[in-house]
C-alpha cells in the first residue's frame, strides 16, 4: 500500500491521532491509505500482525477493521475535546485467512444515516451508528466486521 497523499489533511490527521493515542496502532504499524467519498481504508504489514500459521493474527484483524469504521466516525464528526466514539458492540466472521498485508475497508454511511446519526447527537447528545468493514485480499472477501458505535459528550457518560 503506498502511503496517504500529503494533501489529505484528514487522513492525515487521523493517521496523527491514532498513533499518538493508541498505542496498538505502533505496534500494528497501521497507516491511513485513504479517505474519501468512498471511505476509509487502513493498512498494517503482515509481518506486524504474523500469527503461528504465518497468516494475519485474528486479534490484529479484529483491531484494525474497529479502528476503520472507528475512524470513519472520527473524520466525520471532527471530534471536540468532550465527544467520545466508543464500540459498543461488534461481531466479526472470519472466512479466510489473510496472507499479505491487511487492508481494512470501512465505507461512508449513506447520506440518510449520516443525517439521523448527526441529528441524534445534537438532540441527545447520544447516538448510534451500525457500521461495517471489510478486509478483502485478491478480491476475496476474509473478514468482515459488524458493529455498534456510539458518539457521546463526556458530561453525558
Amino acid at each position: 500500500m503506498k502511503p496517504i497523499d500529503t494533501n489529505d489533511r484528514p487522513a492525515l490527521h487521523l493517521e496523527r491521532y491514532l498513533h499518538d493515542n493508541i498505542p496498538l496502532v505502533q505496534h500494528m504499524q497501521i497507516q491511513v491509505v485513504s479517505y474519501d467519498e468512498h471511505g476509509l481504508i487502513l493498512s498494517a504489514p503482515l509481518a506486524a500482525n504474523i500469527n503461528h500459521k504465518l497468516t494475519a493474527f485474528g486479534g490484529s484483524l479484529a483491531a484494525i477493521s474497529t479502528l476503520a469504521c472507528w475512524g470513519v466516525l472520527w473524520l466525520l464528526l471532527e471530534p471536540e475535546p468532550d465527544l467520545h466514539i466508543v464500540v459498543h458492540e461488534s461481531h466479526i466472521r472470519y472466512l479466510r485467512p489473510v496472507t499479505d498485508t491487511l487492508v481494512a475497508r470501512c465505507a461512508l454511511p449513506d447520506a440518510s444515516a449520516r443525517k439521523h446519526f448527526v441529528d441524534t447527537l445534537q438532540r441527545r447528545h447520544k447516538a448510534r451508528l451500525q457500521m461495517t468493514s471489510q478486509i478483502v485480499q485478491d478480491d476475496v472477501l476474509c473478514a468482515e466486521l459488524t458493529g455498534t458505535f456510539v458518539a457521546f459528550y463526556h458530561a453525558d457518560a
